[in-house]
């Protein structure tokens, strides 16, 4: 139990410093502090829940062994130490007396050790790879050549330097995505995570695959939340998976959907899976500009996905889902006040203009109110549950925290011994001056580093590495950052790691990889808007009024046309003609005008064309019904 405790402790505090730095009670209180004297403390916290909560071989049982118990020890003394005496720290670190070294070089074993632990072996060697790059940099064949680096000067600068372990990434997870976390928790344990799968059900139980599409919406309401996909499949897929599994989808089919679903919710507006506001600081940019980039590829995406499990239903007729559903004016009377907290929310981010950590401290306020007055299927927030938010909030951030001090040192690493500019150049050299083999890299890239990791971390890591080639290259810097955060999250469907996939087979009892693969149809747009918004930045809110309108109604329209070839039905079964000539004209009605200098004639043509075809099959299908012949032979 003093473990536990101990762990709930630091937890605890991690959550209750991050809250009172965001109400900046020290400037209230007289107290100036560095941002890093606050991120120190924060990572001290951090690495002694690590070593508290998970073992060397990375279990989460057993008692603690001494040595653990030591490196607690150890982490937060070493760390807290550097927040008290940061200003002599920082004043020595040109010099490198041989204290900063001792403790720059703790700092690196344990942040790796905790690395290792939370988030395994791949990302580890990829983080000591460039530590070793670091070292040896200078030995490297052009042009990935670096800086010669001296190894006494390395640790410092990685444990000390503003640059590397404190700094932007892990600032923004502690100070700003720590709060949105927060509010998640406060939500799910006032009972809204009930009343979001009540509201999907009862709005879109009874219609035709009403279990699948209950499971596209509840999924896209929590994963903007949650800030993992994992932990939305686990959430919603419980209920999801086996409801759709009932209504007559295969169990591979429950499975990708669910996971699909759930991993879409990490683009999706206003929290957008907490990588929004590491995006917003990377690119000094208003994080409301994220938000209204991420809106139409979100929304783009979630259509594909509602169209094509419609369409499945349709095809193997799949009814309404069979269970008892609430009412929408039921559910919507009982826990009305899960909305107000959101609307609280965007009108703090867009109308007020605040800081994201303030809005989300304002909508968490709501929600405690909220669920304190107002109970859910019996469930309200009591005094023990909202002193053991603090605790669950810490506690879910430590794995993204160590990520992102990881991730840090990379940062640091190409920033020092200049890296990052060679990395760039190796990119571009590799695409040949080409752009769309460039983005086939990026693409591959981001994929197979974002294997195993969160979607908020593996966005960091490819900021440092890939993002910079893209702006490079000439892509929009906003469009480069959204494009690398598509593919890094893709990385959750992908086989042969697919994180998402994987705990949703679990559930349906399927074959991981099959399910991969058929969340990888299903997922199709988000392999193929990236590169749209790339060459037009019109689908991230980016250009004309006029041109954006036009180039969303046929990327709309195309979306649905490739989705109807992809599964190969519309009123009726498709022959392999109609699904090629829809699946072309859908993919040349998705492409931006601006792209093609052609004033939208060509995406137009392309949707005129699909539409008609689709009309032509539906009034087949109506004349077979109305001749008793079959629909798949009439018209022919």
């Amino acid at each position: 139990m003093l473990t536990l405790y101990s762990a709930r402790a630091c937890a605890g505090a991690m959550t209750l410093f991050s809250l009172l730095l965001a109400l900046q009670i020290p400037s209230y209180l007289g107290i100036a502090l560095y941002k890093e004297q606050f991120l120190a403390v924060a990572a001290g916290l951090t690495l002694t829940t690590v070593f508290l909560l998970t073992r060397a071989g990375r279990s989460k049982d057993g008692r603690v062994p001494w040595y653990d118990w030591i490196i607690a020890l150890i982490a937060p003394a070493v760390l807290f130490s550097i927040a008290i005496w940061y200003a002599y720290f920082l004043r020595e670190q040109p010099f490198g007396p041989p204290e900063m070294l001792a403790m720059g070089s703790v700092i690196v074993i344990l942040v790796m050790e905790a690395l290792r632990r939370t988030a395994g072996l791949f990302l580890f060697f990829i983080v000591l790879g460039f530590i070793v790059y670091a070292m040896v940099g200078h030995l490297v064949p052009a042009p990935l050549t670096g800086r010669s680096i001296a190894i006494e000067e390395l640790p410092i600068y990685l444990g000390f330097d503003p640059s590397a372990l404190l700094g932007a990434a892990l600032s923004v997870s502690v100070t700003i995505v720590i709060l949105f976390i927060f509010l998640g928790q406060l939500l799910f344990k006032t009972g809204g995570g009930e009343f979001f799968t009540d509201l999907a059900m009862a709005t879109m139980g009874r219609r035709r695959g009403g279990a699948a599409k209950i499971s596209v919406v509840a999924s896209a309401m929590f994963g903007s939340i949650s800030g993992s996909a994992v932990s939305n499949v686990a959430t919603t897929g419980v209920i999801t998976i086996p409801l759709m599994q009932r209504s007559g989808y295969s169990g591979v089919q429950a499975g990708a959907i669910e996971a699909i679903a759930s991993t879409g919710g990490q683009f999706m507006p206003p929290i957008m899976g907490a990588a929004a506001f590491l995006m917003a600081e990377f690119l000094e940019l208003p994080y409301t500009d994220v938000i209204v980039a991420g809106l139409i590829p979100a929304l783009l995406y979630y259509f594909a996905v509602f169209v094509q499990v419609d369409l499945v239903a349709a095809r193997d007729d799949i009814t309404a889902a069979a269970e008892s559903l609430p009412k929408v004016r039921t559910v919507l009377k009982e826990g009305w006040h899960f909305i107000v907290p959101f609307a609280v929310l965007i009108f703090a981010l867009f109308e007020l203009n605040t800081e994201p950590e303030i809005a989300a401290l304002y909508a968490a306020a709501t929600i405690a109110v909220g669920g304190a007055l107002r109970p859910y299927k019996g469930k309200r927030l009591r005094l023990r549950e909202f002193f053991a938010t603090f605790w669950d909030t810490g506690i879910a951030m430590v794995e993204l925290n160590i990520i992102v001090a990881a991730a840090g040192f990379v940062i640091g690493i190409l920033n020092l011994s200049g890296g990052g500019f060679a990395l760039t150049l190796f990119l571009i050299e590799l695409g040949g001056e080409q752009l769309a083999v460039l983005l086939l890299i990026a693409a591959g890239i981001c994929i197979l580093l974002g294997m195993g990791m969160p979607t908020t971390g593996v966005y960091v890591l490819l900021a440092a590495l890939v993002a910079p080639s893209l702006v490079e290259a000439g892509v929009l810097p906003l469009a480069a950052h959204v494009f690398i955060l598509y593919f890094g999250m893709m990385s959750m469907i992908t086989p042969p790691i697919a994180l998402a996939a994987f705990a949703a087979a679990t559930l349906s009892r399927e074959s991981p990889t099959r399910t991969g693969f058929m969340a990888m149809k299903l997922g199709w747009v988000a392999y193929v808007v990236p590169f749209l918004f790339v060459l037009s930045p019109t689908l991230i809110m980016q250009g004309e009024a006029e041109q954006i309108a036009i180039n969303v109604a046929t990327a709309t329209v195309g979306v649905y046309l490739v989705a109807v070839a992809v599964e190969g039905y519309f009123a009726r079964p498709l022959d392999v003609a109609r699904r090629l000539a829809l699946g072309v004209v859908g993919l040349v009605a998705m492409m931006p005008d601006t792209a093609l200098g052609l004033e939208g004639a060509v995406a137009i043509a392309g949707s005129a064309i699909g539409l008609t075809i689709l009309g032509h099959e539906h009034f087949a299908f109506r004349r077979a019904r109305l001749r008793n012949v079959p629909p798949d032979v009439a018209g022919e």
